[in-house]
Formats: C-alpha cells, sequence, structure tokens
C-alpha cells in the first residue's frame, strides 16, 4: 500500500509507523521526515478522511480553494469597492455564514 493509499485509507497510524521505519542518510531529509511525522500526529484527527467521505464531504482542497476565490475574492474587488482590513473580515465571515447555511444562526447570535 503507497504512502497515498495509506493517507487516504485513513491508516494514520500505519503510516506513521512507516515514516518512523525510515532511515535516511541526510540531516535534511531526517528533519522532512521527522516533521511530517509531527505533522500526521499532530493533524491525525482532521484526517479521517473515509469518515468524511462517507458523509458526503470534501476531503480536498479545490471547493474550499474556489470558494474564496469565487466567493470572496469577486465580492472585494468589484468595480470602485476598497476595503479596510477589518471590513473584509467582516464580510468575509458574513458571506462563510450565508454559504455554509448558518446565517440566521449568526443573526440570531448577535440579537442575543
Amino acid at each position: 500500500m503507497t504512502v497515498q493509499d495509506k493517507l487516504d485509507n485513513g491508516r494514520i497510524t500505519s503510516l506513521l509507523t512507516s515514516l518512523r521505519a525510515l532511515r535516511p542518510a541526510a540531516a535534511e531529509v531526517i528533519e522532512r521526515v521527522r516533521a511530517a511525522a509531527g505533522y500526521l500526529e499532530s493533524n491525525a484527527e482532521r484526517m479521517r478522511y473515509p469518515e468524511f467521505r462517507s458523509r458526503g464531504l470534501f476531503v480536498g482542497t479545490a471547493v474550499r480553494e474556489a470558494t474564496c476565490k469565487t466567493g470572496m475574492g469577486r465580492r472585494r474587488k468589484q468595480s470602485g469597492m476598497s476595503w479596510t482590513v477589518r471590513g473584509v473580515h467582516a464580510i468575509m465571515a458574513l458571506r462563510c455564514c450565508e454559504l455554509s447555511g448558518k446565517l440566521e444562526d449568526y443573526w440570531q447570535a448577535r440579537r442575543a
């Protein structure tokens, strides 16, 4: 099973075991392997890809990146618009609430 297969199938523990079994000679490679293992350990909870897929969720970044580009970027870059950093953050928060179907929850929380 390849590294990608292990990751895609949620076998993070097996992937960590494989990484730790490597004995690279170059110091730079040793550091990269150590960093990769640390990243996997710290983020294993976020890499439950089989579970996420079974729930119909996306596990790649393409959908999120496209949403940022179209949902956020175009909104901020329309003709004649200029934004402060604070304003952009506020609009982005509202757009995220709207796109995730939680806009009404946001307004209820603001009223409270």
